[in-house]
């Protein structure tokens, strides 16, 4: 289907007040999973970002990169264990996890950016102290649990134009480096710095009634009910820390957060700039 040029113009026309809305607000947008995999969702997710930042919302890129730590564990034949979805990590791993994701994850999204149009600067937990953590459970390893967000790094580079892209490793006093759930890091920063919206993007469309049927989609959700679905089993697996991460944002005063199939093309913008949207929204109780 080719769009008339005055269709194009009514588009955009149609997506002002969502763009009034984000205009120098911040979004933090939490991405991995198999979005990260393909190319070709790879390149639709950094020209929204690159879109959005052009129209004059401060977005910040927190992301994971668990693929890319499982092929190169397995290059050096190191076997991966997993926790309760937390990777246990000793002090061969984590050396392995900062080398993926603050170098090779890090600055290819960084670069991507870039040759999409926009400025971009990538950071990891440790610089500035931006994440500062603790251990998580002594049998996990170098797995940290969050104990202060220092947004500093990021409103810099936000003041001055540039699209911070951040890999979620911790540190502390010490000098221990932290192995960071992607979904608690990103969850943490979007409360620490207020952001208008938390936008997490996974492999499924959100939060469904029956896990088989996408036609059932709860496109909006308040705290009470979100636990509720929890409670009865409709939220379930590996959903429930996703969904516990969601929660924790609006909590720490994010006003809106969206789990977002990220496997669909410019799903975000869906997302942001149209009255449908595509995933599941979390709102404030009272905005329910």
């Amino acid at each position: 289907m080719t769009l008339t040029n005055l269709q194009r113009a009514e588009t955009i026309v149609h997506a002002l007040p969502y763009i009034q809305k984000y205009y120098n607000k911040v979004v933090v947008i939490k991405y991995g999973g198999n979005a990260m995999i393909n190319e070709e969702l790879k390149q639709a997710v950094m020209n929204d970002i690159v879109l959005l930042s052009l129209i004059g919302v401060k977005v910040v890129l927190v992301h994971g990169g668990g693929p890319e730590i499982n092929d190169m564990l397995k290059k050096i034949g190191k076997k991966s264990e997993f926790v309760n979805g937390l990777r246990v990590t000793d002090a061969e791993t984590i050396d392995t996890v900062l080398m993926v994701l603050a170098g090779k994850v890090n600055k290819s999204l960084v670069n991507l950016i870039e040759c999409t149009g926009g400025k971009a600067v990538g950071l990891c937990g440790l610089d500035g102290h931006l994440i500062e953590a603790e251990t998580l459970d002594e049998n996990l390893g170098y797995v940290g649990k969050i104990t202060k967000i220092n947004i500093e790094p990021i409103t810099d580079l936000l003041d001055k134009g540039y699209i911070p892209v951040v890999s979620t490793l911790g540190c502390d006093n010490e000098g221990h480096v932290y192995n960071i759930n992607a979904d608690t890091a990103a969850a943490q920063i979007a409360g620490a710095m207020k952001a208008e919206s938390l936008i997490s993007m996974t492999d499924i469309c959100g939060i469904l009634m029956d896990k088989d049927d996408p036609s059932t989609l709860v496109t909006n959700i308040a705290p009470p009910k979100a636990h509720e679905l929890m409670e009865q089993g409709v939220i379930q697996g590996g959903m429930i820390p996703k969904v516990e991460c969601c929660l924790d944002a609006i909590k720490l005063g994010v006003n809106r957060v969206f789990i977002l199939d990220g496997t669909k093309p410019h799903a975000i913008l869906m997302e942001m700039l149209t009255d449908e949207g595509v995933g599941t929204m979390f709102v404030k109780e009272e905005q329910a």
